[in-house]
């Protein structure tokens, strides 16, 4: 099967993010005076907003109230990306840039609509993305495969034809189940589960590592079922 697509997650691999999420969590189980544990970010990571929200409202005792801690946690992170607070990684421009002057590529983000929207925005990234989609416009969140399913479909691929790029357990696990070649990126501060790895046909050391490979997989000198890295 021809390699045709990348879709890319966002958090952790396009910008530096992730602990802005676990930051509007806690603050948020703080306000109602319970006490946000990695646990409980763990847990968070990868699902759609309704999912996390439902998850946040029941942790922080009042579980009638999802929709306003949505709207906190995301009014919170569009904020700090707003002010600057979630940068590019190093090298993410330029892997963005070059695998899409080549295939189209697509977002796959567990981030709500709007804090994509703010994140493309604030990082000039718009025109490079030929659709984005948030797993809250999906049934489920990752790991489950929809939101890579419904970002192959909208690319007009199969997942077979894509490759992806995740940091995350349950990101992975997605793109993966999704039918989709899976560059990992792993997170340094959020470390992905040896088992979730195992799923991976390359593990990037860094943004200009993944763009290599990408590169490498688009131009069929790297095979999907080549040794891993």
């Amino acid at each position: 099967m021809t390699l045709a697509a990348v879709v890319f997650d966002m958090d952790g691999v396009l910008v530096e993010s992730e602990h802005l999420w676990e930051k509007n969590w806690a603050a948020y189980a703080a306000d109602h005076g319970a006490t946000w544990s990695a646990e409980d970010t763990a847990a968070c990571q990868g699902k759609s907003a309704p999912e996390w929200a439902a998850y946040l409202a029941a942790r922080s005792g009042v579980p009638d109230q999802a929709e306003h801690a949505e709207r906190a946690v995301v009014d919170g992170m569009i904020t700090a990306v707003r002010e600057g607070q979630a940068p590019l990684l190093d090298g993410a421009a330029a892997m963005v840039r070059d695998v899409a002057a080549r295939v189209p590529i697509a977002l796959a983000s567990s981030a709500a609509r709007p804090v994509i929207d703010a994140v493309l925005a604030a990082h000039g990234l718009n025109a490079a993305f030929t659709t984005t989609v948030s797993s809250a416009e999906v049934a489920r969140g990752k790991p489950s495969p929809d939101v890579y399913m419904e970002a192959a479909s909208r690319l007009g691929r199969t997942g077979a034809e894509c490759l992806a790029v995740e940091d995350s357990s349950n990101g992975i696990r997605a793109a993966a189940a999704a039918g989709l070649t899976v560059v990992a990126l792993p997170n340094p501060t959020y470390p992905p589960k040896p088992d979730a790895l195992a799923l991976a046909t390359d593990i990037a050391a860094s943004n200009d590592d993944a763009r290599a490979l990408l590169l490498a997989h688009l131009g069929g000198e790297r095979q999907p079922e080549g040794a891993r890295r």
